[in-house]
């Protein structure tokens, strides 16, 4: 009987030696609170902005077009009418199509700076799940609700962002240390 509880506890103790550390993040709350993802979303909006404003001047010379074509309408000809509607169409037409290519290509370029963001974002959590001693790291938002109850005190949230933040504001400061000593000043 002393043998088997000395078994026991020998077990005891290898497990508690070996126990696994776990802890979660809210990953809504770090895409909404990441330096880089509000760059990114800045950077996007600033790009559809100009994007916008330049199809709004490619369309600008077509509706005049139209303006006039609905004013000199009643003085042409039928044929020249129906001529002068099919232009129209054509152009409508192809300034559509610029208008969704653009669309797309910035959805592209969107979907393209989320993947980076998430891949930095995993990155940066492997790492600092290696160098805290972490095994696992879960993910949670209000949308997945994958981890139902934690423990406040098992919530890291807060400290990867400001980690995630201070690395971000390293590299950003590298980059900007990296591009003067590119431009030199003459």
């Amino acid at each position: 009987m002393k043998k088997l509880l000395l078994v026991f506890s020998f077990i005891f103790l290898l497990t508690s030696c070996n126990q696994v550390k776990i802890a979660y993040v809210d990953v809504g709350e770090i895409l909404k609170e990441y330096e880089g993802s509000k760059l990114a979303e800045e950077e996007m909006k600033a790009k559809s902005e100009k994007m916008a404003a330049e199809l709004d001047q490619l369309a600008l010379p077509f509706q005049q077009k139209v303006q006039e074509y609905q004013q000199n309408s009643k003085n042409m000809s039928e044929t020249a009418r129906k001529e002068r509607e099919q232009e129209l169409m054509q152009e409508q037409q192809i300034i559509q199509q610029r208008q969704q290519m653009a669309q797309q290509q910035v959805q592209a370029e969107g979907q393209q700076k989320i993947e980076m963001i998430n891949e930095a974002i995993e990155g940066f959590l492997s790492e600092y799940a290696q160098s805290n001693g972490f095994s696992y790291i879960l993910g949670t938002s209000d949308q997945t609700k994958s981890v139902l109850y934690g423990e406040e005190s098992l919530d890291i949230t807060d400290a990867i962002i400001e980690a995630l933040n201070n690395d971000f504001k390293s590299d950003d400061v590298e980059m900007s240390n990296d591009n003067t000593d590119q431009n030199p000043v003459d």
